[in-house]
């Protein structure tokens, strides 16, 4: 048995809609932890399950497939063969007017889109959104924070990570230790939130430090000079370990956010060790592009420790879907929609 025949500490896209020999191959020979599906890897429900089945043979160990389907802007899985889910913002609304009919719907919105991605085969999905958004920033995170109110968002965050939990799947609560004060788009360039550390404390952690069970999260590329002056969060070992694992004290697995984007600089190769050894568990490379995923992989560990107990103890939390009345949670949906969901 080699030394990845435990898999790597690496989430990986995949190139396109089914597995060619070229990718099989690498996968087959780096055992990715976990895989994460886009746009480009969709056409139909009968594809997508091909693939993702696929994907699951390749690997040695239960693999973590991943996919954003938030709702909203960020949904990977659209009509005509899915349907197409509101964005956090609309349960916000109703949460304003009647706070337990607020976390009613977004306990439904979730556990409707958790039977979708159980259905394919995708045992993870990449919300919630626990960003707090201020005045002025960048619209990146916009509609898809629940509110503006840190509890609000806590509460909301909390209704989702039920609902997904209940239909079978893991959430990942994202971006830890927040991204909503950002001005930018870590996509494009890096954020710097110059806020004092009792401000970030009062408001934009807190709805992390409420959900601090969760089995998943995904980092920021957010610079915060207040606790590292140089060093984005998903590279700060300050703020991975005294932040987010010591005053948010996240207890589940940690992934960073995509080491592709240009927020962070340098070889792919040493963005993946320093997210390692920032105290990140897994290192997510989004794009697909087989140089660069070599590269990424030939620079990371495999599973092992503390990071694979994280995932051992992740996968621990799946089970078999919980029954629900689906007319009844289209109902709810369509009603914080304002628009009959199909």
């Amino acid at each position: 048995m080699n030394s990845h025949s435990l898999g790597q500490l690496i989430m990986t896209g995949v190139p396109g809609k089914e597995l060619e020999p070229e990718t099989a191959g690498l996968f087959g020979r780096i055992q990715p932890g976990a895989f994460i599906l886009f746009a480009r890897n969709i056409e139909s429900p009968l594809q997508l399950r091909k693939l993702v089945d696929d994907l699951r043979n390749l690997s040695k160990i239960e693999p973590i497939i991943t996919i954003d389907q938030e709702g909203g802007r960020v949904q990977r899985l659209r009509p005509p063969h899915w349907r197409d889910m509101p964005p956090a913002r609309c349960y916000g609304r109703v949460y304003e007017r009647d706070p337990e009919a607020g976390k009613d719907a977004a306990f439904a919105g979730a556990r409707l889109i958790a039977q979708e991605l159980v259905d394919l085969g995708i045992n993870v999905n990449c919300t919630p959104v626990l960003d707090v958004p201020e005045k002025g920033a960048h619209e990146i995170i916009g509609d898809r924070a629940f509110s503006t109110d840190p509890d609000v968002i806590a509460s909301l965050g909390r209704a989702v990570m039920n609902g997904t939990l209940a239909g079978g799947v893991l959430p990942v609560i994202k971006h830890v230790p927040g991204h909503g004060r950002a001005k930018a788009d870590s996509h494009l360039s890096l954020p710097r939130i110059d806020v004092a550390e009792g401000e970030l404390r009062a408001v934009d952690f807190r709805p992390f430090q409420a959900l601090r069970d969760a089995p998943l999260a995904m980092t920021a590329h957010v610079l915060l000079p207040c606790y590292d002056e140089q060093r984005p969060a998903s590279v700060s070992p300050v703020i991975m370990g005294e932040v987010i694992r010591g005053l948010i004290g996240l207890e589940g697995l940690v992934m960073s956010d995509d080491i592709g984007m240009k927020a962070l600089g340098g070889p792919f190769a040493d963005r993946a060790r320093d997210v390692i050894a920032a105290g990140c568990d897994v290192a997510l490379h989004c794009s697909g592009d087989f140089a660069e995923m070599m590269e990424t992989a030939r620079a990371i560990p495999p599973l092992a420790g503390l990071a694979a107990e994280r995932f051992a103890r992740a996968l621990s939390f799946l089970h078999a879907p919980e029954p629900f009345d689906e007319a009844e949670a289209m109902a709810l949906v369509s009603e914080a929609a304002g628009t009959p969901v199909a």
